[in-house]
């Protein structure tokens, strides 16, 4: 890794703002070492990046960037310098060497200190290049991979562009939400002048479990979320279904996996004004246990050839749970990792209030495309919802030491 240097420091000076194309940011003298185990602490280092598969932390703050330099220089020493300062703050340390307090009192601090005195939180940072990244300016045409194609228009989107897409994207996920915003805001920070925020999302209350140790969660409308969703434990179908193979595609995104998001918003007070009934049909789920409409327990897998007395199915032909279910597209199964969200009213009375959805998959376009399509088309649900913002980023593999930094194989 390229070391950075302390800029401009005699006696008690100031460091230098910074000047075309470098950021204006100090490491340590050497790189963060991978940290010791720890219970409240999620390894940065290994095959795959934390915050796909780990179990699903209970707070999100999702940050999508826009690269406002020209200078491909510029942005991979960026792309250095967050690498240096996530694996600290996922370790439990300030984002820079001297801290919020350590460094020259004339000179901004190198964390932003509000995260002094907590836990790592089992923070874990993911972070994500959109397709708009493999434009002109940085000699990156001939490496964008086919699966990170646009997304097409589906039916019934009200995409805000404002709050869609994006040249980066960052996940930063943990049990403390305001570890998850220090980790956001003091990346946003070291990038300042090499990028922007471009939009970003706040969740609270995971929607799946990624993890077999981890009891199924509610989303806003009172239903577990994620029965089905593909778990940590189960490697032959997270090969099968989430990890990029060699072959797939340009070589830098072998052993990495795709990211969708989808901000959902839910018309809470239409839905909470709908009988139970109708809720269950609609869900094709039980709202207390959260079983199939078929079943009687939670995991009994859905029948959807059981009816009636009225000889109808007991799952709806359009219910959410049957349009979703592998078995009805084609065996496709994703990794889904959302989170609900409450961004206050809309002036007219009404909670902005709904689910971020965050799904993982080896190929968007065999997985995600073509489940979608049919929700959009068919799904009772889609009266009650609103699809306002949309974001497509390849993630890719794991750092396997403190030399590397993300962005280091696309790159090279």
């Amino acid at each position: 890794m390229k070391r950075r240097k302390v800029i401009g420091l005699a006696g008690a000076g100031v460091v230098g703002a910074a000047t075309a194309g470098t950021v204006a940011w100090r490491m340590a003298d050497d790189p963060v070492a991978p940290a010791a185990p720890a219970p409240d602490r999620i390894e940065f280092y290994g095959e795959r990046q934390a915050g796909i598969i780990t179990p699903a932390q209970d707070r999100l703050h999702f940050v999508a960037f826009d690269v406002i330099t020209k200078d491909r220089d510029a942005l991979i020493d960026m792309l250095q310098s967050w690498t240096a300062a996530a694996a600290r703050m996922t370790a439990g340390k300030e984002a820079g060497a001297l801290g919020a307090v350590g460094g020259v009192p004339e000179a901004p601090p190198e964390d932003t200190g509000e995260a002094l005195g907590l836990p790592a939180a089992d923070l874990t940072i993911t972070i994500g290049f959109g397709p708009s990244l493999f434009d002109s300016r940085f000699g990156l045409r001939a490496k964008k991979p086919a699966a990170l194609a646009d997304l097409p228009k589906f039916p019934g989107d009200t995409l805000d562009p404002g709050i869609s897409g994006g040249d980066l994207c960052i996940q930063a996920c943990a049990n403390d939400p305001q570890v998850a915003v220090h980790a956001v805001r003091n990346l946003a920070r070291i990038g300042m002048g090499v990028v922007s925020v471009r939009w970003s999302q706040l969740g609270f209350g995971r929607t799946s479990s990624t993890s077999t140790s981890q009891a199924t969660p509610r989303n806003l409308f009172g239903f577990k979320d994620g029965t089905a969703n593909l778990k940590a434990e189960e490697a032959t179908l997270l090969d099968e279904h989430l990890w990029v193979h060699a072959g797939d595609g340009p070589d830098w995104m072998a052993g990495g996996s795709y990211m969708v998001t989808r901000k959902i918003r839910m018309l809470i007070e239409t839905w909470d004004r709908t009988s139970l009934l109708e809720q269950e049909t609609i869900v094709g789920r039980d709202k207390g246990e959260g079983a199939p409409l078929s079943s009687k327990a939670e995991f009994d897998e859905p029948d959807f050839a059981v009816e009636g007395d009225d000889g109808e199915p007991l799952i709806a032909q359009d219910a959410h749970v049957r349009l979703a279910h592998p078995t009805e597209n084609n065996g496709v199964r994703m990794l889904r990792r959302g989170y609900n969200f409450v961004d206050g009213s809309d002036g007219l009375g009404r909670l902005n209030a709904g689910l971020f959805f965050i799904s993982y998959q080896r190929d968007p376009h065999k997985q995600f495309v073509p489940v979608q399509t049919k929700l959009a088309r068919l799904d009772q649900m889609n009266e009650y919802i609103r699809h306002v913002s949309s974001g497509l980023f390849a993630c890719p593999p794991g750092l396997a030491a403190a030399d590397d930094y993300w962005g280091r194989s696309l790159f090279g």
